[in-house]
């Protein structure tokens, strides 16, 4: 435990307020590098109280120095993880990215709340070096997939500690419609979700389609069924589903076959926006596969979606919930939801049935030419 002699005391800041007033430009500076070398020798074993002096005597020394020697001071600082939190946020929050950017990009003592005050209202500069932290969480993510231009949002994205909230998903989607190099990156991150890849496949050029495929050897097939028809690319490679979506249809299945899937949960699902999971159970209800399912759920009109739901024995509401779900998740729009009620509420069961049954021809056939 580093002892109290080697802290400096509250009354040491009135001195140094006098050197800092009155020195020299050498002498700040000089005075600045003792008390960095004085905490960084004992950094490990300071109490919060002790690392609390360090804190209030840093930030007396920052108000009277120059930018360059506040920049070596956040380089010094930024890897040390007990760090002064206060000298750590105003450093962070200088307008200076030279200042600013090695505590953001490294120090352990900015939290989500921090980083996203700082993503939503710092230059662009700062994004970028808050997007090569070792870890980013969605929150984070939402902000600089929101607010960075192009630069940050490939740091972002190519960033393996990141993690993606589903509105994070939709906006890197959208974005990469019109930037071949984004889409490329979005398409090669493992953890992107079945239902935003393709999406993102679909609407993708050619030239990142072969990108993907060349990277992507297991996810070629996934690739080749979207340049034919969107709707089948349900019926890729197992390789090319995520362990995640593995996960969620195991768990659905185990809802079923234990008799506790009802409409309850499938509205829930769709509520939370779980495509996985909804597409499971609607697949379970209705007694199809999960692959027929699908392509009938990402179909661009909401015919699947009515056909499946009415074979599951759903009510509206609920029907209604899983294409919100589709719209929010996938930018699929219904022109007419009332119209879509009506068609829903005139269908009757045996025609559901009988279109069920030719869809299930359709994915058996395909699947015997594959």
């Amino acid at each position: 435990m580093a002892s109290k002699s080697a802290v400096p005391s509250a009354n040491l800041l009135d001195e140094l307020q006098t050197v800092l007033v009155h020195g020299t430009v050498a002498r700040r500076v000089e005075t600045l590098r003792r008390v960095t070398d004085l905490f960084l020798n004992n950094a490990v074993d300071y109490s919060d109280e002790q690392i609390t002096v360090f804190d209030d005597v840093f930030n007396c020394l920052i108000q009277h120095i120059e930018s360059s020697a506040k920049a070596l001071l956040s380089r010094r600082l930024a890897p040390v993880a007990k760090a002064p939190p206060q000298i750590i946020h105003a450093l962070a929050f200088d307008d200076l990215i030279e200042v600013a950017a090695p505590v953001l990009s490294l120090s352990e003592r900015l939290g989500d709340d921090a980083l996203v005050e700082n993503a939503r209202s710092k230059s662009q500069a700062h994004l970028l070096a808050i997007s090569t932290r070792k870890v980013l969480s969605g929150a984070v993510t939402d902000v600089l997939v929101a607010r960075g231009n192009d630069e940050v949002v490939k740091s972002t994205v190519n960033n393996p500690g990141a993690e993606f909230s589903e509105q994070g998903f939709t906006r890197l989607v959208a974005r990469a419609e019109a930037d071949d190099d984004i889409a490329t990156c979005v398409g090669m991150r493992p953890s992107i979700p079945r239902h935003h890849y393709l999406k993102l496949i679909a609407k993708a050029s050619a030239a990142v389609q072969a990108r993907l495929a060349a990277a992507n050897p297991h996810r070629t097939n996934d690739i080749s069924a979207v340049v034919s028809e969107v709707a089948q690319r349900a019926r890729s490679a197992p390789g090319a589903i995520s362990k995640e979506t593995t996960i969620a249809h195991g768990l659905v299945r185990s809802l079923y076959e234990d008799g506790r899937l009802d409409e309850h949960e499938v509205a829930s699902f769709a509520g939370a926006g779980k495509f996985d999971e909804t597409n499971a159970a609607i697949a379970c209800l209705a007694n199809v596969s999960v692959e027929v399912a699908e392509k009938m759920m990402i179909e661009s009109q909401t015919e699947g979606v009515l056909i499946l739901a009415k074979v599951g024995g759903l009510s509206w509401a609920t029907v209604r919930a899983i294409i919100n779900m589709r719209k929010d998740l996938a930018d699929i729009d219904v022109t007419d939801i009332d119209a879509a009620e009506k068609t829903y509420e005139r269908l009757r069961p045996s025609t559901a049935q009988q279109v069920l049954r030719f869809h299930r021809m359709q994915q058996s056939a395909a699947t015997d030419a594959e």
